[in-house]
């Protein structure tokens, strides 16, 4: 698929977005991830996602060129649409999903990178939303999801100045999972990666959806669902595997059944 590559190994699938320079997220990309979530969605092979860039970024942000091309106001609603329902899937999947993030990932780069589940970064790393610099605002659901990770304030801060924050911050104010030095990142992240695809699919389902409705929804509302997916897992044979294994003090192999 032009502009992505996809690698399956060790039940990890790693997506790739390779569009030199700057790995910006046209419409071509955008939708050529949809259909690769719809590819890795049904392939029982797959239990994690990891999403990279190739070259010097992550993602530098949308296609801007895009955006002089479209007309009236019907066409941009439609344009923030359709980013808000791809990153929108991204939260849904019920496969874990990281971004690795190295160079930068600015405006739609870290729109797409807070569509997932999880930010490991370069220790350097840019992160930021600049559109204000550009006479507009986000567009991608960043003005959404940017505020629940590093609060309301910092997030009216980077919005109000365009100043990026280093990947060092992002892990101090819980937008990152981790820092790593550029090198060592993707490896340090597959790392991470590995050990989520030991766990059980359908548990990573259940807290990827229990996870979701925490950031909606009441504690109860949350709790009572917690609760139908606690007895619906004990009823599977991973959760007999899980238990036996533990008791016999041996690994898991968990099957997804």
């Amino acid at each position: 698929m032009e502009y992505l590559q996809l690698k399956i190994e060790d039940q990890i699938a790693v997506i790739s977005i390779n569009r030199p320079p700057a790995n910006a997220l046209s419409s071509q990309v955008l939708k050529g991830l949809t259909k690769l979530l719809d590819e890795i969605e049904n392939n029982d092979e797959v239990r994690v996602i990891v999403i990279h860039g190739e070259g010097r970024f992550f993602s530098a942000g949308a296609d801007i060129k895009e955006f002089t091309s479209l007309r009236d106001e019907s066409d941009y609603a439609a344009l923030a649409k359709s980013g808000q329902d791809i990153f929108e899937r991204f939260e849904q999947f019920p496969k874990p999903i990281i971004a690795c993030i190295h160079g930068a990932a600015l405006g739609g780069g870290l729109e797409l990178a807070l569509g997932c589940h999880i930010r490991i970064v370069s220790e350097d790393a840019k992160l930021g939303l600049p559109e204000l610099q550009l006479g507009i605002i986000p567009g991608f659901g960043g003005s959404v999801r940017l505020p629940r990770y590093v609060g309301v304030a910092k997030a009216a801060e980077m919005f109000w100045t365009s100043d990026h924050i280093s990947g060092l911050d992002a892990v101090r104010l819980g937008l990152a999972n981790h820092a790593f030095n550029e090198e060592d990142l993707l490896e340090e992240t597959l790392k991470i990666a590995r050990k989520i695809a030991l766990k059980s699919p359908i548990t990573l389902a259940a807290t990827i959806e229990l996870l979701n409705l925490a950031k909606k929804e009441n504690f109860h509302g949350v709790v009572d669902r917690e609760a139908q997916l606690f007895s619906k897992v004990f009823s599977t044979e991973d959760s007999v595997e899980g238990i036996q294994a533990f008791l016999e003090k041996r690994k898991p192999i968990f099957k997804g059944k």
